[in-house]
């Protein structure tokens, strides 16, 4: 239990100092915060008018909600290999602190990003016909399940960055995985027009079920120009969505934690 407490006394004040140069530098955050505007606004008034207009507009929130969080992993990446790459997680390793809390306070703390980046496509949303359907309570749910999800990929982008020998591989290797991730699921489109094997792998990619659990959750139905949702992964979407989530975190702060050791006794 003593253990317990002191992880997460030191990686809350380890998150604190994340923060504090989050904010001595915002322009880090601009990508978090414009990034989402400019794919509200693209994918909603360029592919909306032919697939579906407003109703379209409202069903693509979900999906954009699903793509920010998990791109913000490449925060978490970068920031970790730079730390390592500076020698302030030498510095870290000098000091009498768990492990765990080094990595668990850069997680901790790149979930700020993910809740501006929420509150920033929430308004941005509004402004072009979104609406919360569903009651409040719900709407809670949705957003937390967001948030779990976003801590998961923090986790992902975490072991990324231990691996990366560099800032500059960091930044390449934080990128490449995240645009499959995304884009071969139901964030945007149906599964219906794709091949086989990219319908199966979108039908289970947990961004999908997220973005199917948002939906639901917010009162956001798929619109009547795209075929409806099917599968055992659509129509569990909120429970497959917490099951990914915790396996995701599971397996990677596990991974993370072995690779942070070997960086150690370097």
């Amino acid at each position: 239990m003593r253990s317990l407490i002191r992880v997460v006394h030191d990686s809350g004040w380890l998150a604190w100092r994340n923060l504090l140069n989050i904010r001595r530098t915002p322009g880090s955050i601009f990508s978090g915060v414009l990034q989402p505007i400019m794919f509200v606004l693209l994918l909603g008034y360029v592919f909306g008018g032919s697939l579906g207009g407003d109703a379209y507009r409202e069903y693509i929130l979900a999906g954009i909600f699903v793509q920010t969080v998990t791109f913000n992993a490449s925060f978490t990446t970068i920031g970790l290999a730079n730390d390592l790459q500076r020698g302030i997680v030498d510095r870290f390793r000098a000091l009498p602190i768990p492990r765990l809390a080094v990595i668990l306070g850069r997680t901790t703390s790149d979930l700020t990003t993910s809740l501006i980046s929420l509150l920033v496509i929430s308004l941005c949303g509004l402004a072009i016909g979104w609406r919360i359907r569903g009651n409040l309570l719900d709407a809670v749910a949705g957003y937390l399940l967001v948030l779990l999800f976003a801590f998961a990929m923090s986790w992902v982008g975490a072991f990324i960055g231990l691996v990366a020998r560099s800032v500059e591989v960091a930044q390449s290797l934080g990128l490449i995985w995240l645009f499959p991730a995304t884009f071969i699921s139901t964030a945007f489109v149906s599964v219906s027009a794709m091949p086989q094997p990219l319908a199966t792998i979108a039908q289970w990619n947990p961004v999908s079920a997220l973005a199917g659990a948002a939906r639901e959750l917010f009162g956001n139905p798929t619109p009547d120009t795209l075929p409806q949702p099917g599968g055992w992964p659509a129509e569990n979407a909120v429970a497959y969505s917490l099951l990914s989530s915790g396996v995701l975190i599971a397996v990677f702060l596990t991974l993370s934690l072995l690779r942070y050791r070997r960086v150690a006794t370097r």
